[in-house]
């Protein structure tokens, strides 16, 4: 996991990146995986793949998230990506990959209150994904929409978004 890691942060090619991404996602099955990889700095080298212009290897990282997301601890790291995942929600192509992974990751962190404050800002986006977007994507909208609606704090932040 150290080397995976390690030849994220050292090389530039995509198709590199994108297979070491799997390679940490599918080792994030396992809970002990979790832990090395956060101990290891893997959080934030993974987040820092959020920005990557090419869209598989950013995908690829949404997924890798993901997957570390189910780790209490992760999330606490994870949290502070919310933000830009938002963003790559809603900039990304209508019911694309990346916006699919996103959204799979917004649902993980939005299970619990703690980081619904930082999704308020995204609730328009997800409305008009529910009208616009594809099946697939209307239901993982819905699952964020569910979990936030779930926190009386986010009721008036739904019923006054604009679509």
């Amino acid at each position: 996991l150290q080397k995976l890691i390690h030849l994220l942060q050292a090389t530039d090619d995509p198709l590199i990146q994108e297979q070491a991404l799997i390679t940490l996602s599918n080792s994030a099955a396992f809970s002990v995986n979790q832990d090395i990889i956060r101990n290891l700095d893997g959080l934030s080298v993974i987040g820092g793949m959020l920005s990557n212009c090419v869209p598989k290897v950013k995908e690829k990282a949404l997924n890798a998230l993901n997957n570390l997301s189910m780790n209490i601890k992760n999330q606490e790291e994870i949290q502070v990506f919310i933000t830009q995942v938002c963003g790559t929600v809603e900039s990304a192509p209508l019911n694309s990959d990346v916006q699919l992974a996103g959204l799979r990751l917004l649902t993980n962190l939005s299970v619990t209150n703690d980081y619904h404050q930082k999704m308020i800002n995204s609730i328009p986006c997800f409305l008009h994904l529910l009208s616009e977007g594809t099946e697939r994507t209307q239901i993982q909208v819905l699952k964020v929409l569910v979990n936030l609606s779930a926190n009386p704090a986010m009721t008036r932040h739904l019923l006054r978004a604009q679509v």
